[in-house]
């Protein structure tokens, strides 16, 4: 087992890309998809079940861990793995993006900021060297700098005067990170839609130097079209020998597009919300087990699919225990959109290594295309 973390690229096609991160806790392939733990559980899923799906690496929630229990709490009990009964890697958030939706609760300034907790309403400070602490009390294995997301539309001096905030506090997080074996800080490129705020974002991060990158202030609100926009020249800025994080995103979709513009790595809360709101994602697209068609439909949801939702349950049976309100709802359909979405990463490598990439992405489009089955 490695003691360093460490990227390897195995194969390309395209600007797609295919490797290996290595971390003392494990390796993580990519392109990789991150489940979301948001405070310290992917909900409705047993850690040992999210493992199961295929997932290499999770990821955990500064703001919301930090509010509740509290980091030190967390480093007191061990740390966030031993806490959640994960040993394999975890990347933790700055908590910059969760307090830039608190709008009217939290006050800017060059030190940081200051919030009121959506909890309770108590004040705090976060910063960039107390986000370190905090991520370091938790015991991140892939630590996120600490930026300010600016929502859009915003305009391209707002956005430019945020970017280089985030630039001045991504080097305050490199010098409170300081030197941790084994674990790894990443920066986060912001610069709205903007190409010369983006390679200007990009040159300064890499002036500071870090173990991997990521693309940041998208997955806002701008829309698909944008976002490819931005990420057909992005990742270019970006250096071809450290990973590449898509923060936030997202939809199928949107992941194999990212994939095919050169990006690493991904997370989203999505599938998981998705399970417990009645929709299950599959090769032919979204299925809103809601819907009363599905009240006497002996079929799985997918018919190729492995997971115990499709195995094991009828959509008939789904159906019924999510409108009688049923745990159980949410879990087998979280299971089934965890496990599509990991099955989705793993044909998108193996498709990058076989050099194959144009036909697996043709394929996805075409069976989403055609749609869900209506029963005969």
């Amino acid at each position: 087992m490695t003691t360093r973390f460490s990227f390897t690229l195995a194969a390309t096609d395209g600007r797609a890309r295919t490797g290996t991160i290595s971390t003392p806790r494990g390796e993580i392939r990519t392109p990789a998809f991150m489940p979301v733990g948001t405070a310290a559980t992917v909900k409705a899923m047993l850690p040992e079940s999210v493992r199961a799906t295929g997932a290499d690496i999770l990821l955990g929630n500064t703001y919301h861990l930090m509010l509740r229990p509290g980091a030190e709490r967390v480093d007191r009990m061990g740390g966030l793995h031993r806490f959640m009964n994960w040993d394999r890697p975890i990347l933790t958030d700055s908590g910059g993006f969760q307090v830039m939706s608190l709008a009217g609760l939290r006050k800017l300034s060059e030190e940081g900021v200051t919030f009121s907790s959506h909890i309770d309403g108590s004040k705090h400070q976060l910063t960039p060297e107390r986000s370190m602490e905090i991520q370091r009390l938790l015991g991140s294995d892939i630590v996120m700098c600490f930026d300010e997301c600016p929502a859009l539309p915003a305009t391209e001096g707002e956005v430019a005067a945020s970017m280089r905030l985030s630039m001045r506090w991504a080097q305050r997080s490199r010098d409170a990170f300081g030197d941790r074996p084994g674990h790894a800080l990443f920066g986060i490129m912001q610069g709205g839609v903007t190409r010369e705020l983006r390679e200007e974002s990009a040159a300064a991060l890499q002036q500071i130097g870090f173990d991997g990158y990521a693309v940041g202030g998208l997955a806002v609100g701008e829309g698909q079209e944008a976002m490819f926009g931005v990420l057909d020249y992005a990742t270019g800025f970006l250096p071809q020998d450290k990973p590449r994080y898509l923060m936030g995103v997202g939809k199928p979709d949107d992941i194999v597009g990212a994939v095919q513009r050169g990006i690493d790595m991904m997370d989203c809360v999505l599938p998981s919300r998705s399970g417990r709101t009645g929709q299950a994602w599959t090769r032919r697209g979204q299925v809103n087990i809601k819907n009363a068609r599905h009240q006497d439909d002996p079929r799985p949801l997918d018919e190729h699919c492995t997971c115990p939702a499709c195995t094991g349950y009828s959509r008939a049976y789904l159906h019924h225990v999510f409108r009688a309100g049923e745990m159980i709802s949410g879990m087998l359909l979280t299971w089934h959109n965890l496990h599509y979405y990991q099955e989705l990463m793993q044909g998108m490598r193996d498709a990058i290594a076989a050099g194959r990439l144009d036909a697996f992405v043709a394929d996805f489009h075409a069976a989403r295309a055609e749609g869900d089955i209506k029963p005969i």
